[in-house]
């Protein structure tokens, strides 16, 4: 039961994000800019994305609700900060703003942190980490992504 709380409280700050990403997109995959853009061989068709960041939100608030009941710090709450700003702002910096370069910065940094979440909280949530991977391995495919269309168009 101590639990629910803070894992409702993550899958609705989490899905904000995308939410909130989502508003920053303009046309995103669907506008013209996008679909002309050369795009890696490896890139996933559009429904892949829905499920992916569905399946990512819903494990990475699992995950933040176990670290929320085991080890919640200053730190942590600063790593989750970052995460958020960074995780909704490369909607508004690839999509909106057609800023490839910066998106990919972003994205960069995005996956650093995700990385850290998991190398930092290892020790103490052990086999629950796993419930970080989705994220982090989805964005080492994005970060890819946004580098093949940075160095092809």
């Amino acid at each position: 039961m101590k639990f629910i709380k803070p894992f409702i409280a993550f899958l609705i700050i989490n899905f904000a994000a995308l939410a909130i990403g989502s508003t920053f997109m303009a046309e995103g995959p669907k506008g013209d800019w996008y679909l002309q853009l050369e795009k890696a061989p490896w890139t996933p068709d559009g429904w892949v994305f829905g499920a992916a960041w569905t399946t990512i939100m819903i494990c990475f608030s699992i995950y933040m609700a176990f670290l929320y009941l085991n080890k919640w710090t200053n730190k942590t709450i600063l790593l989750f900060a970052i995460q958020f700003i960074l995780n909704v702002s490369w909607n508004l910096f690839f999509f909106n703003q057609k800023l490839v370069d910066i998106g990919l910065i972003n994205i960069i940094l995005l996956t650093i942190i995700v990385f850290a979440f998991l190398f930092t909280y290892a020790k103490d949530l052990k086999l629950k980490s796993i419930l970080i991977l989705p994220y982090a391995l989805w964005l080492c495919i994005a970060t890819s992504l946004n580098l093949y269309i940075l160095l092809h168009n």
